[in-house]
């Protein structure tokens, strides 16, 4: 579908692939030339790379092949090597590019090298992912082509011998395809659906042979540690009476899901800036001049399982009304460097997706059942026709549009405002199109499946034809639920989520009545959530001596790196008061003194600031004690979702296993050479270099809004963080346009010889923003301009 809110594609002038073979002619201008540069108007077939502070590059083209092709060339710049070790991976080749015994991040999870490769070599349907792309705006696909040129007119110029340390002279690196690109698009879809499940495809075998791999059910995205903040605030809450945006995506700090700076601009069409990731030629999360959006991991569930009926003494046949269908038995053959012959695996297919096995948690493949998922983002190619036109979008109400038209968001809800004054709130995602009375009806019988129906894994009755997804005319795809028919609410004070359900996006609206595949309702929501409702009030309504206020940059800032740890404000004055009465714990390894552990947390100030010292000990301690059955005093409300549960129980047992968690968390910590009273920022740190920088925010399990999931590294004595806030950009629309603050945790490359790797994690470290030059203006007044021109 072309968007009716885009202009004709451009016509005329030579096209990219044939132009590709011309000689490069590249210029690259400083001092002061720059301004002339910058006002010379381009010439056809030329593409302008800007580059500002950071190394943030701002690409003009006169087309969406040159847009695209800049867009590649850039990123190439800053991040071939770690592009280049994707495509690898995307290819089956890990083991035979770097062996068997090593391993990469799949949906957000290592994965040895061996299976990666079985898994690759067999998801992807190329013949659909070519037939898909044939079908897209002709506009996103110049662009795409265009990246696949501009990523290989970089490499074709500088060799692998002049490229980054990581890659260079690497034999790995080699020109890209579309098909890469295509590869590279549907397991960015897939990461919440069939990759979560990559293990348990790899897995499953027919009974009878191997004995199964002890397997459990993946964890979904928003308990597998990846989340994100999004709020938008409308003209009722703003001191500007517009508009105004936080994105706080909390993304890993390595791999390709890393975000990248970006600004694009196609003269008289299109001016978008914000982020995107490897391979994404468009802005993923960013603004316009009239809107600014940003993205949270949705609670949609995006696949089902269906539980197949086996033929008697057939379990190769499961039967569909009877009739018999055949499971695909697909062989592959996975190369591994230094052996001679290939390992030879096998995965198995059905009509409704592949066979997944997790024996664990109830799914076996026997004699009587097997287990297939189907998948709601394969071959999703929507998804970037949606973020091209919310690059053109001039308001909340054409964000909605978008997403309900193309039902292309794969896992994420969207928030967003603009510089009316509205603010959406909408979790319209690739989801099944399933009622609670189709789920009900059609309910898979086996015990294993009636047990996950509580954790909203839906598992079907696929011996029933009519037990598949329904289809509606209203998408653009078979089995997917209308756009129109799922959550979305706009309003002129504000919206929120924090990976929690739809439910509570402004508490005095509650969104109620929407299949449990979409989420739940009336349910605790976690600490994230609730901190950002109580910091929100609080900003709104006065506390602590402050007045009522109306937001801007500088208040939602100000919310964002106050770091307060909202669990220590729920339970840590009743755990100190237990830890009075008896000091001293038993433990399977000795006795520990909680004494001094208890005198650290009496002085703390709650936070996980640079110098806050207790964040480090707490945060052992959370991470068992919020496991224990009944810990709160105070039950949950619907009625109070924001303020329930709280207090710790009264319950002596309650309140010995809270003891010995604090315990466990002082043992742990001494263990590490670890002193308890250690300031969070010499515990938790980036290296970059010699420097070891500090990093606040705490893993948002513990309430902390900037959320930083790190993990212990012997090595380091430290704290190392793996994913959590990455993109932070506040957009504020003022009277002549968006204002945008920011800052990328990681920085721009992933190369550690760059320039630009890491020196924005010094700014993250200080609680620092920078304003991102977006006008004309703005972009020539930067210090640290330059300017390359190509021909292409």
């Amino acid at each position: 579908m072309t968007p009716p809110s885009l202009s004709p594609p451009p016509t005329g002038g030579a096209r990219l692939l044939r132009a590709a073979m011309a000689p490069l002619a590249a210029i690259i201008l400083a001092g002061a030339a720059q301004a002339q540069a910058a006002d010379r108007p381009l010439g056809q077939g030329e593409v302008e790379i800007r580059r500002t502070a950071h190394g943030v590059p701002h690409i003009r083209a006169l087309d969406r092949e040159g847009l695209g092709f800049g867009a590649g060339y850039a990123y190439a710049q800053d991040n071939i090597c770690l592009m280049a070790d994707q495509i690898v991976t995307l290819s089956g080749e890990r083991a035979l590019t770097f062996g068997a015994d090593g391993e990469t991040t799949v949906s957000f999870r290592p994965i040895p090298n061996v299976e990666a490769d079985v898994f690759f070599r067999t998801i992807f349907d190329m013949d659909a992912l070519r037939q898909a792309f044939a079908e897209v705006d002709p506009r996103y696909a110049d662009m795409v082509r265009g990246y696949v040129a501009g990523y290989n007119r970089y490499l074709s110029d500088t060799g692998r011998a002049a490229l980054p340390a990581p890659c260079r002279d690497a034999d790995w690196v080699r020109p890209i395809t579309l098909d890469d690109l295509l590869r590279l698009n549907d397991e960015k879809m897939v990461q919440a659906s069939a990759g979560a499940w990559l293990s348990s495809i790899v897995a499953a075998k027919p009974p009878g042979g191997a004995a199964q791999t002890a397997l459990l059910a993946p964890e979904p995205a928003q308990y597998a540690g990846l989340g994100s903040n999004g709020w938008a605030f409308g003209k009722e809450a703003t001191a500007q009476g517009r508009g105004l945006v936080l994105a706080n995506p909390h993304f890993p700090w390595a791999t390709t899901n890393r975000f990248y700076q970006v600004h694009l601009t196609l003269p008289g069409e299109l001016d978008v800036m914000g982020v995107t990731m490897a391979g994404l030629p468009g802005v993923s999360i960013g603004f316009n001049k009239d809107v600014a959006w940003t993205h949270t991991v949705s609670t949609d569930r995006h696949f089902s399982l269906f539980q197949l009926d086996l033929k008697p003494g057939d379990p190769m046949t499961y039967l569909v009304d009877g009739a018999s269908h055949p499971i695909e038995a697909v062989e592959v053959a996975v190369p591994v460097k230094g052996e001679a012959e290939p390992r030879r695996r096998t995965v198995y297919r059905t009509a409704y997706g592949p066979v997944v096995a997790a024996p664990s948690s109830g799914f076996a493949w026997d004699t009587a059942h097997a287990y297939a998922l189907r998948d709601a983002n394969r071959g999703n190619l929507r998804a970037s026709e949606v973020w091209l036109r919310f690059g053109v979008a001039s308001s909340v109400e054409d964000i909605h549009q978008a997403l309900v038209e193309s039902v292309g968001m794969p896992w994420v809800n969207t928030i967003a405002a603009d510089r009316h004054g509205r603010a959406l709130y909408a979790d319209i995602t690739a989801t099944p199109n399933l009622s609670d009375a189709h789920m009900q009806t059609c309910a898979a019988e086996a015990p294993a499946a009636a047990n996950w129906r509580a954790a909203r894994l839906f598992v079907l009755d696929g011996a029933r034809g009519a037990c598949d997804w329904p289809v509606s005319a209203e998408t653009p795809v078979a089995g997917l639920m209308p756009g129109s028919a799922m959550p979305a609410l706009f309003r002129d004070d504000f919206v929120a989520n924090s990976n929690d359900s739809y439910w509570l996006t402004n508490p005095a609206a509650p969104l109620t009545g929407f299949p449990r595949v979409i989420g739940e309702e009336g349910v605790p929501q976690n600490l994230r959530t609730r901190s950002g409702l109580l910091e929100i009030a609080a900003w709104r309504e006065g506390s602590d001596g402050q007045a009522g206020r109306l937001f801007d940059r500088k208040g939602v800032e100000t919310i964002l790196y106050r770091n307060r740890v909202l669990a220590a404000d729920l339970v840590l004055d009743d755990l100190l008061a237990a830890c009075g009465q008896t000091p001293r714990q038993t433990l399977e390894t000795g006795v520990v003194d909680l004494t001094q552990a208890c005198a650290v947390l009496a002085r703390w100030d709650r936070r996980a600031d640079a110098d806050s010292v207790g964040t480090h000990l707490f945060l052992e301690f959370w991470t068992t004690a919020h496991k224990i059955p009944d810990l709160y005093a105070i039950p949950f409300d619907p009625k109070q979702p924001v303020t329930t549960p709280h207090g710790l129980s009264p319950s002596p047992e309650v309140r010995a296993a809270a003891l010995r968690a604090l315990a466990e968390a002082v043992r742990l910590t001494q263990s590490r050479g670890l002193a308890l009273d250690s300031p969070w920022g010499q515990v938790q740190v980036r290296p970059v270099g010699a420097e070891r920088l500090a990093v606040h925010g705490a893993d948002g399990d513990i309430g902390v809004l900037n959320a930083q999931r790190s993990v212990w590294s012997d090595e380091a004595k430290a704290y190392l963080p793996v994913h959590g806030s990455s993109y932070v950009q506040v957009v504020e629309f003022e009277a002549d346009g968006p204002k945008a603050e920011t800052v990328l945790s990681y920085g721009q490359s992933a190369h550690p010889d760059s320039p630009h790797y890491g020196d924005q994690t010094r700014l993250y470290a200080a609680e620092a923003w920078w304003p991102l030059p977006f006008t004309e203006a703005e972009i020539a007044a930067d210090p640290a301009l330059t300017v390359t021109r190509l021909t292409r």
